[in-house]
């Protein structure tokens, strides 16, 4: 299959996190252009991506072989009336955004080859947990090249569309949960005497060894979870339990479709 162009419409966070992966694999596209209406965004990635084409409109990003929609949900429909008569037939479509669905683009794009994917941060190292879905009319060699390419992202698995928003917290927004905590861990054990180094050392491997006891040694998590008899802040649990059912809850109500 030949090498295919990708426009961007949307230089975001995402948008940042995808090139940023590709350029370490070292991937090869035709072109790649990006569009968005803050110039200094622009001008940024330029800075970072030399390489990279800029556009003066959603309609000019949508003109590629491949087109990312990289925006948040309440500006993606009246994106769509935008570039409707630019797209065709041959356009691939990857909505990056939860909550509209691939029915809901394909009532205003006049395409059959629609994909939705919710990426992970973790891709800006190539080791993203991206699961993906796509429209019911799409071939399977379009679907393999997609993956294929996606997969230089980290990994990344087809999945019911149905499920896109609970992987949305599960994984792309998991991260949010732990980081400020390992940081503020690392924090305290430099006061405490510490250096950052051996602070980083050991929240690094004791988080993987702690992981692959839950879920990879075949014990109950009850049975994991009493194998530390001193719980610091065992006390808290509930309360942050409470947070977790609360937030997470509401957030979910928030971006299903």
């Amino acid at each position: 299959m030949k090498t295919k162009s990708l426009g961007f419409i949307g230089g975001g966070r995402i948008t940042r996190i995808f090139l940023q992966a590709f350029a370490h694999k070292k991937a090869i596209f035709e072109s790649i252009t990006v569009f968005d209406l803050n110039t200094e965004t622009l001008r940024d990635l330029k800075l970072k991506f030399p390489y990279i084409q800029t556009a003066g409109s959603a309609e000019e990003a949508a003109q590629k072989d491949i087109v990312f929609l990289a925006l948040h949900p309440p500006v993606i429909m009246e994106t769509l009336e935008k570039i409707k008569s630019t797209v065709n037939d041959q356009t691939i479509f990857i909505s990056l955004a939860p909550k509209i669905t691939i029915a809901k683009i394909a009532s205003v794009l006049p395409i059959v080859q629609i994909v939705r994917l919710i990426p992970n941060a973790t891709s800006i190292i190539n080791h993203g947990y991206n699961p993906v879905s796509f429209a019911p009319g799409m071939s399977e060699v379009q679907k393999w090249y997609i993956l294929e390419m996606l997969n230089l992202l980290g990994h990344t698995f087809e999945a019911a569309e149905e499920k896109l928003e609970v992987y949305a917290l599960l994984s792309a927004m998991l991260p949010t949960y732990f980081w400020f905590q390992w940081h503020e861990l690392e924090n305290i054990g430099s006061e405490l005497g510490l250096s950052k180094a051996e602070c980083r050392e050991s929240i690094y491997e004791t988080m993987n060894a702690a992981l692959n006891t839950m879920y990879r040694s075949a014990m109950k998590p009850e049975e994991v979870m009493d194998l530390i008899p001193v719980k610091p802040i065992g006390e808290n649990e509930e309360q942050i339990k409470k947070i977790y059912q609360e937030k997470l809850n509401g957030l979910f109500q928030k971006i299903k479709p």
